[in-house]
C-alpha cells in the first residue's frame, strides 16, 4: 500500500485546478503510460487512457472515469500588495483563514490567507465566520513586486503538505478527487494481469468541479457500452448525521437513484458480494453530483453507476481519506471489468426493483 500511497501524496500535491488540470494530467500520464495500450489527451483536455480487451471486434467499451481538477481560488483584484479572491470549484471559507497557499503568477509564490482584524470588519460579521469577499491573500512582497509577479486571473493552490494518520489514513488538499484517480491507477495496474474481453477507457476528467465538461465530451467521443463514475462522498464526522454519511475506512457506497442503471448496479453489488467488500447503498434521489450526470445523458444514453469513496472534510485543504477503501474501489473496478462477457448487454435489464444490501 506504500506505493499507493506514494503516488497519492505526489497526485495531490500538484495543483490542477478545475479548467487548468495540466500539472496533474503530467502526472497521471507518467504514472499511466507504461500500463495501458493508448493514451491521449481530449480537447477539452481530459486523460484518455486505452485498455484493450481480448472478444473479438467491434469490442464493447467499458469508460471508468475519475474526474481530477481540484478547487482553489483565483485573484480579482490587487489592491496594495493583498490578493482579493474568488473560489473555484466551491469551498468552505470558515476553514480558509491562516492556510498557506501557492500563488501561480509568473513564478509560483507561497502565500497565506488573512483575515482583517476583527474591529474593521462589518459589525454582522463578528460573530460568524468571515465571508471570502473579505479574506486576502498576502505574500509579504512589496505592492510593486506583487503587481510585478501577479495578474488578475491567476490562480491559487492549497500548499498543505500531505500527512499520514495511523496506518490507513491520509489526510491532505485535493482527495478530492485524486484518491479516486490513484483507485483507477490500482484498477489499471490490476488488470495488466488479468484477461478480460472488454475494452477499458480511464478517463481523468476535466472540470468535473464547475461544469461536467470532461466526463460528458469524453462520453460523447468515446461512445462506450457502459459507465462508471468513481468520486467520493461523505464520511462520517464529529456531529455528522449518520443518515447523511458513511463510516471512514469501513468500505465504499454503490449508488442508488435515478442517475444509476439498476442492472448495472445489481451486477456490480454481486460482484462486491463475491469479493466481501464492504459496502452501503448511497441514495441519491435526483441527479448524484458526479461526473455520472454527465455520461449518463450523452449521445443516446449510457447505462451508468456511481461507486464513492468516503471523504471526511470535504472541500477543505484537510479532506481524510482511508487507502483501504481506495484499494478495495480499484480491485472492485479491476474484477467488474473482468466479470463482463462480450454478451453482457444482450442481457442487461432495466431493473427497477429498490436495491438491497
Amino acid at each position: 500500500m506504500s506505493e499507493l500511497s506514494d503516488f497519492l501524496k505526489t497526485l495531490i500535491s500538484e495543483p490542477g485546478l478545475s479548467g487548468y488540470e495540466g500539472p496533474a494530467r503530467e502526472k497521471i500520464s507518467q504514472r499511466w503510460l507504461p500500463i495501458v495500450d493508448e493514451l491521449h489527451t481530449s480537447n477539452l483536455g481530459s486523460l484518455h487512457a486505452l485498455k484493450r480487451g481480448r472478444a473479438p471486434e467491434p469490442r464493447p467499451a467499458i469508460l471508468l472515469a475519475t474526474h481530477m481538477d481540484a478547487i482553489g481560488l483565483m485573484v480579482t483584484q490587487i489592491v496594495d500588495g493583498f490578493l482579493h479572491l474568488s473560489e473555484v470549484g466551491g469551498l468552505d471559507h470558515r476553514v480558509l483563514p491562516g492556510q498557506i497557499v501557492t500563488v501561480h503568477g509568473r513564478l509560483p509564490l507561497p502565500g497565506v490567507i488573512v483575515q482583517p482584524p476583527a474591529h474593521l470588519l462589518p459589525p454582522e460579521t463578528k460573530s460568524n465566520p468571515v465571508p471570502l469577499e473579505y479574506l486576502l491573500v498576502d505574500t509579504g512582497l512589496h505592492p510593486e513586486e506583487v503587481a510585478a509577479q501577479v495578474r488578475v486571473g491567476d490562480l491559487i493552490s492549497f500548499a498543505q503538505p500531505p500527512i499520514e494518520m495511523g496506518s490507513d489514513l491520509l489526510a491532505g488538499h485535493s482527495l478530492d478527487n485524486r484518491a479516486s484517480v490513484a483507485a483507477l491507477t490500482h484498477c489499471l495496474e490490476m488488470l495488466q494481469k488479468r484477461i478480460h474481453a472488454w475494452d477499458v477507457w480511464a478517463v481523468a476528467s476535466v472540470q468535473e468541479e464547475e461544469t461536467f465538461a470532461g466526463a460528458r465530451t469524453s462520453a460523447y467521443q468515446l461512445r462506450p457500452q457502459l459507465a462508471i463514475a468513481i468520486d467520493v462522498t461523505w464520511a462520517q464526522g464529529p456531529d455528522t448525521p449518520k443518515h447523511k454519511a458513511f463510516p471512514l475506512g469501513k468500505g465504499i457506497t454503490l449508488g442508488w437513484g435515478p442517475n444509476i442503471h439498476p442492472g448495472v448496479h445489481e451486477a456490480i453489488k454481486k460482484v462486491a458480494d463475491d469479493l466481501e467488500i464492504p459496502y452501503q447503498i448511497e441514495p441519491s434521489p435526483r441527479h448524484s453530483g458526479t461526473d455520472a450526470y454527465a455520461l449518463q445523458i450523452a449521445r443516446e444514453g449510457i447505462p451508468t453507476m456511481v461507486i464513492s469513496i468516503p471523504l471526511r472534510y470535504m472541500h477543505t485543504p484537510v479532506e481524510v481519506i482511508s487507502l483501504k477503501d481506495i484499494q478495495r474501489t480499484g480491485r472492485l473496478l479491476a474484477d467488474f471489468v473482468t466479470s463482463l462477457e462480450a454478451d453482457f448487454m444482450e442481457h442487461l435489464t432495466f431493473n427497477l426493483q429498490p436495491a438491497t444490501e
